[in-house]
């Protein structure tokens, strides 16, 4: 019988190696049910992670394995130069959800690529490469998706054909602004916007994109109503502002349905991707029409909204809403924060516990300060594993433990974490 040992070996000889598995003995994930997944020992975990925010509603959901079952029987794929019924009904779904007025959809096989799609449209219809992006953030892998990048434990290459120019934001744990109030937070980073508009740009920006809580940086949460504050200076100099919702959407938050409505903003453009097909495949970009409409040329997209991802995303979003599962994040986040914060409180090595419905993180520091501690990170991840909760890293410095449990998550499962997060902590020195 193939074990998760053989698995490892095998991926050291075939994949990259910029590529690597978690935890120093890697675990298989053979299947799944609900909150739980399996390795091929018959190991069971609690999945706290769901493939970073991705099996949002839970592994083999009935509604989502069934569209996707029935999809497959008819046809998997075709493109969008043919009419798709699953793929106009999920656009129309997302466009109504979207929050922003004449909305159009174009979808794509990954976040990456959404936001790549979003930057060309920014680009072309302010005829300018100059994009402004949020230090800490993290937008993708792909070329243009990296120059947006301020994360540079996750950017490859500097080289880029745009001008991009980075603003304080969400982080406050290392921000200099770091000691003031929300009010005089958010209004030292407005005031950094205009003067790094002022001073260093030609005076046409394109975009600014930002992710409402950064996701890779670490669940980094701004005050609310800052990328509001934000916006009001971007729309008196015609710039557009593009929301990556990539990780925030569809309710994680608890609070909104998207991250961007905690700001008192309707962005331009809006990214999607990740959750929304439960695991199989989708993305895309929700636009004003005039906006999505400044591409002129033919374009077509081979893999975005196939008939098989729009099914999973029809069956997942449609659970979300019909669920109150927006609601249910609330009330779990709110149960999390209960528990965890005092145990946050009582570690010293826990320099803060951010984040908000089911997004939370943990920022391990050296006692006393703000110095990353990367090796207490890496010993608390692989502890939570021996507990049997799945949990995920990241931060600039890798110091960051993240939890996104399932939208659907029962307080019995998310006791049951709880209970293992608070050993996991215990049996650190």
């Amino acid at each position: 019988m193939t074990t998760s040992a053989d698995l490892a070996a095998r991926y050291r000889r075939v994949l990259p190696s910029f590529l690597a598995p978690y935890y120093a003995d890697p675990i298989s994930i053979d299947h799944g049910a609900g909150s739980y997944v399996f390795d091929l020992e018959g190991n069971r975990y609690l999945d706290f992670f769901g493939g970073v925010l991705t099996t949002m509603i839970g592994h083999d959901h009935p509604a989502v394995t069934a569209a996707v079952q029935a999809q497959a029987a008819k046809v998997v794929h075709t493109s969008t130069l043919y009419l798709s019924e699953p793929m106009i009904e999920f656009a129309e779904m997302v466009a109504a959800a979207s929050g922003i007025p004449d909305a159009r959809v174009y979808f794509t096989p990954s976040g990456s690529e959404a936001n790549d799609a979003a930057i060309l449209l920014a680009t072309s219809y302010r005829k300018s490469s100059q994009i402004l992006a949020i230090r800490n953030s993290y937008h993708g892998r792909v070329f243009s998706t990296q120059a947006v990048t301020s994360h540079s434990s996750w950017r490859s290459t500097a080289l880029s054909g745009l001008q991009v120019q980075f603003v304080q934001g969400g982080y406050r744990l290392r921000s200099p602004f770091r000691d003031l109030d929300d009010d005089a937070y958010s209004d030292a980073c407005v005031n950094d916007l205009v003067q790094l508009l002022d001073m260093t740009s030609a005076g046409d920006v394109a975009a600014m994109i930002a992710e409402p809580i950064q996701g890779v940086g670490g669940f980094a949460t701004p005050p609310d109503g800052m990328f509001g504050r934000f916006g009001k200076e971007l729309s008196n100099r015609g710039i557009l502002f593009i929301s990556d919702e990539v990780q925030t959407g569809w309710g994680r938050t608890g609070e909104h349905f998207w991250g961007y409505q905690a700001h008192g903003i309707v962005p331009d453009m809006l990214t999607f991707a990740k959750g929304v097909g439960n695991g199989v495949t989708l993305a895309g970009v929700v636009a004003r029409a005039d906006i999505m409409n400044t591409i002129k040329v033919l374009n077509f997209s081979t893999f975005g909204g196939n008939p098989l991802s729009a099914a999973a995303g029809i069956a997942t979003l449609r659970t979300v809403q019909q669920e109150g599962l927006q609601a249910n994040a609330k009330a779990m986040g709110a149960r999390f924060a209960a528990a965890m914060q005092p145990v946050a409180d009582a570690t010293p090595w826990i320099a803060e516990m951010r984040g908000r419905g089911l997004m939370w993180a943990f920022e391990i520091c050296e006692p006393g300060g703000i110095e990353p501690d990367k090796a207490r990170t890496g010993e608390f991840h692989e502890a939570s594993k021996r507990h049997g909760v799945l949990v995920g890293k990241g931060g600039l410095y890798g110091n960051v433990i993240r939890l996104a449990p399932m939208l659907n998550v029962t307080a019995d499962e998310l006791d049951e974490g709880i209970a293992a997060l608070t050993s996991t902590i215990a049996d650190i020195a």
